[in-house]
């Protein structure tokens, strides 16, 4: 590499450049009008110094806009995040508004029952499409016995086929081998509700052919089977056909049950079974003790 002043000549222009700027120092210091001079030069050089400034700022607004944009990418992510989490928690308050609205439908329908009731919950459904049964989670342990009325809010869902230790199997009334005597509140007209295997329909046999049964006539449980107890309701008539080729007229009926989507059930019934268990074990001991 060439040093940059080498010879006579530009060791020469190195000391008037040197001689030039010590005056201009010392002139600037002494007297204003080198100042004005200043002044005037700073004017015209304004400009260029814009120019250069420009490319700097330029790249400090496309820095600043890439990085803007990464954090509100960030912030949009994170703000997704949230209203997904806010909208599950929605959905988790609205399943839990529904339970608590149908539990305290359970607990006034359980007012309005003269019998002792046992809440019990669904844990299963039988898959098979022919058998409408349902399994709930009090059993033998509860004082849960064969024959026992279940019921939901809106009226009879069937009743127990099946008891283990900890659960049974409810037969609901739409199956196809359930049948329940009833009775319509209006006149106390008696029939038989007969399942179908529909969860939305009940066929009501026996009504004769000038039968007074109307649509909208309400049908409750009429103790005849020994089963249900009296006043229970069941069913809405919601259809009346007569047929002249037929004895019987063809009436069908909707559950008041909520049989696909009640998930609280009460089981009425368990604390009479107890007191007869309990009545009739001293009455087996004082004919054991007579025996004897």
């Amino acid at each position: 590499m060439k040093p940059i002043f080498r010879g006579g000549l530009p060791r020469l222009s190195l000391l008037l450049l040197l001689l030039g700027a010590l005056t201009l120092v010392i002139a600037d210091l002494r007297g204003d009008s080198v100042r004005s001079i200043r002044s005037a030069i700073s004017v015209i050089l304004t400009p260029v110094q814009w120019l250069v400034d420009i490319p700097t700022g330029v790249a400090d607004d496309i820095s600043s806009v890439l990085i803007d944009r990464a954090a509100l990418l960030k912030d949009n992510n994170q703000l997704r995040s949230n209203s997904i989490l806010l909208e599950k928690k929605v959905q988790q308050m609205m399943i839990l508004r529904a339970e608590n609205v149908r539990l305290r439908e359970l607990l006034n329908a359980s007012a309005k029952i003269d019998d002792q009731v046992l809440l019990a919950e669904l844990i299963g459904v039988n898959p098979d499409p022919f058998q409408h049964q349902i399994i709930l989670d009090k059993g033998s342990e509860d004082g849960i016995f064969i024959g026992q009325p279940v019921l939901d809010a809106g009226g009879v869902m069937g009743q127990v086929v099946e008891v283990s230790l900890y659960t049974n199997r409810t037969m609901l009334v739409t199956d196809g081998r359930h049948a329940l005597p009833v009775e319509v509140v209006r006149n106390g007209m008696r029939a038989i509700a007969l399942g179908k295997g529909s969860h939305g329909e009940l066929d009501i046999t026996h009504v004769a052919d000038n039968a007074d049964i109307r649509v909208g006539d309400l049908l409750v449980t009429s103790a005849l089977a020994g089963r249900f107890p009296y006043g229970y309701p069941l069913a809405k008539i919601i259809s009346v056909e007569r047929d002249p080729s037929r004895k019987f007229m063809i009436v069908k009926a909707k559950p008041a049950a909520r049989l696909d989507n009640s998930r609280y059930v009460l089981m009425v019934g368990e604390a009479e079974q107890e007191t007869s268990s309990m009545s009739e074990q001293p009455a087996a001991k004082a004919t054991a003790g007579g025996d004897s």
